[in-house]
């Protein structure tokens, strides 16, 4: 029978899509995750918050391949993926948006666009109007296709990194810091766009410096402070946890 939390949130009963288990990481003698566990459910948006060496982007690395667990498993769809590529995690389904947006700097922004729909490249067509919907919803990137992505702004070079994951069609984004560096007016543009994400019900596990916005967005979060979790549950229970408005907030 539906609990009171399927209503509000139907993603409560949905399967787990990627569930971090009890995992460690490493970055040489450094430890930077301790028994570090998180779970996101098909169609839910979930928020790791923290402060500067919190851990909180390894975790996300670990799911796209990019930092392998010294203990403990990722798994995505039931299967162990702490041992795959990024490359074969990305063929999955699995898009990234990572820190930094890291567009390839002297390619147009159609063909970072192309490289992005890579693991498609057998479906000509569907990635034709997956680049148009991509245009229409990047007015920006369709006027400046042919202009180098390394003369994009700031903000239109983030706006190409999400349009790059997107035309991946992917069932999981995994998005690192999006709002870093931006302008108020961009930040506004990028969580429109995960709002709409969203809303299509693609499962989203973002990173964010910017707690406020990031509990807007999420469903669930998790909070971690050097490497471990510390808090997690309802985004909304989150947002009004006082420990949570003082550290994260700016309450007093």
């Amino acid at each position: 029978m539906p609990t009171l939390d399927d209503v509000v949130n139907p993603a409560a009963g949905a399967p787990v899509r990627v569930s971090v288990d009890r995992i460690d990481c490493h970055y040489g003698a450094v430890q930077a995750l301790f028994e570090v566990s998180v779970d996101v459910r098909q169609g839910e948006t979930v928020a790791v918050l923290g402060g500067n060496a919190s851990g909180k982007s390894t975790t996300v690395k670990s799911v796209l391949g990019l930092v392998k667990p010294t203990r403990g498993t990722v798994t995505l769809d039931g299967q162990r993926i702490d041992g795959l590529s990024p490359a074969d995690i990305i063929e999955r389904g699995v898009a990234s948006v990572p820190e930094g947006r890291r567009v390839f700097p002297e390619m147009s922004v159609y063909e970072n666009l192309l490289l992005g729909a890579w693991p498609r490249r057998k479906e000509k067509a569907a990635i034709q109007a997956s680049l148009e919907r991509a245009y229409d919803a990047f007015p920006r990137l369709a006027e400046r296709r042919n202009q180098a992505a390394g003369t994009l702004s700031g903000g239109e070079q983030q706006m190409l990194a999400l349009a790059r994951a997107w035309v991946r069609n992917p069932s999981l984004v995994c998005i690192d810091e999006p709002s870093m560096g931006l302008s108020p007016k961009f930040v506004d543009l990028v969580y429109d766009v995960l709002f709409g994400w969203k809303d299509q019900g693609i499962t989203i596990l973002i990173v964010e410096q910017n707690a406020r916005l990031a509990l807007e967005l999420a469903d669930r979060a998790y909070v971690l402070q050097h490497g471990k979790v510390v808090l997690s549950g309802k985004a909304d229970d989150l947002a009004a946890d006082p420990s949570v408005q003082k550290a994260y907030l700016g309450a007093a």
